[in-house]
């Protein structure tokens, strides 16, 4: 029998055939007592998105999450090309709570990244090494003065390297562990190709499928590596992969009716199958990590998919470096979840940007600076106010 709307941790998508027990079998899970004929689906903690065509009763609705906020919130954390210097100084002036989470990364890192997010300069805040630590500091710092006010998600998700910044907002690793390994990462993927070797382009006014066919028709006419990296928006992909390949897939986009390719500023093909080195070194760190599950569900990059268990969520993490980054479909499914608001956490408002491009009805509020969080905190308190 097949269910619309399941989605596990393995990546169950819509649709997938499920095994089904008796009917209204009754499994104690998270401390609620839920029925429902899912064979095996609560014991493995799979989320359920809509209501269980076969149980009956609002008691009976399996929807995350099981702890719920004052609103029904997304949190979403910025990736690589967010940061600006200066970021994070007022937090750091304003809450005690932020003080401490850059003086937890400085010591966890062993130099000051505070100073570099702070006053710079621009052009080593720009190195991936640095800039990946620097924008996932300032993004905790935001999302833990966010929770000193009791603002708390119902779900996150981040976009690549946002998504070690969803892990930690959720309980699911120590952030010093992360700070450290989110550093490595970034030498990682530096290290993985010779400069001057990858490459990477952002197609815009193409469909993502029309992006797909190009890249397979350059990789079979140079016979080098080139794929969709970032599925950012209905009509934004960006492809990655050996420079002359990329090359030649722009140029096929553009024959195509693409409204504007742009080659992208980068130091390294992210995203892509030539990222295996990196992919390898990065998954000997992560397995020395802890990993704990957490009733927040995250949406993860690779499949697009809540997650809530410790060790797939290592694994979609060591996986998303060669992975695409599924972000229209993990917004799609966000949205189907009908959050009152999504809040982007961190530096910059490109994931707020790329949302208007997703669906244009959703809200989308940011806390990267004082001014942005006094916005959010005051529109979230109109929702209370308006709802009690």
């Amino acid at each position: 029998m097949r269910f619309p709307g399941l989605t596990t941790e393995g990546g169950m998508r819509e649709g997938s055939d499920v095994q089904l027990a008796s009917a209204h079998e009754s499994k104690n899970y998270d401390g609620q007592n839920l029925k429902c004929n899912h064979k095996s689906h609560l014991e493995i903690g799979i989320v359920v998105d809509h209501s269980c065509p076969t149980c009956t009763g609002a008691s009976n609705r399996l929807k995350y999450p099981l702890v719920m906020t004052t609103q029904n919130l997304a949190f979403l954390f910025p990736g690589q090309g967010s940061q600006a210097v200066g970021m994070g100084r007022e937090f750091f002036d304003n809450f005690a709570v932020a003080r401490q989470t850059f003086e937890e990364a400085d010591e966890a890192l062993g130099f000051a990244i505070s100073e570099l997010c702070f006053n710079g300069p621009e052009e080593r805040l720009k190195l991936t090494e640095f800039q990946q630590p620097a924008i996932f500091t300032v993004s905790i710092a935001a999302q833990r003065v966010l929770s000193e006010r009791g603002v708390t998600p119902g779900y996150v998700a981040g976009h690549s390297l946002g998504e070690y910044s969803a892990n930690v907002a959720v309980g699911v690793v120590s952030f010093a562990d992360a700070v450290r390994t989110v550093r490595s990462r970034g030498q990682f993927m530096q290290e993985a190709v010779p400069a001057g070797e990858g490459a990477m382009a952002a197609v815009l006014g193409m469909s993502s499928e029309d992006a797909a066919k190009a890249c397979a028709d350059a990789a079979a006419e140079t016979s080098g590596v080139v794929s969709p990296a970032n599925f950012n928006s209905p009509e934004q992909t960006v492809i990655s992969g050996a420079a002359a390949a990329v090359e030649r897939a722009a140029a096929l986009c553009k024959e195509r009716g693409a409204k504007k390719v742009v080659m992208l500023a980068v130091s390294a093909p992210f995203h892509c199958p030539l990222m295996q080195p990196a992919q390898d070194r990065l998954a000997v760190l992560l397995k020395e990590l802890g990993f704990k599950s957490t009733k927040t569900p995250v949406v993860v990059n690779v499949d697009a998919a809540f997650v809530t268990r410790g060790e797939p969520l290592r694994d979609a993490l060591i996986r998303q470096v060669t992975g695409s980054v599924r972000w229209v479909e993990s917004m799609r499914l966000l949205i189907e979840n009908k959050p009152t608001h999504f809040i982007e956490v961190g530096p910059g408002k490109v994931l707020c940007g790329l949302m208007r491009q997703i669906d244009r009805g959703q809200s989308c509020l940011n806390v990267g600076d004082q001014a942005s969080l006094d916005k959010t905190l005051a529109a979230l308190e109109g929702i209370k106010e308006a709802a009690g």
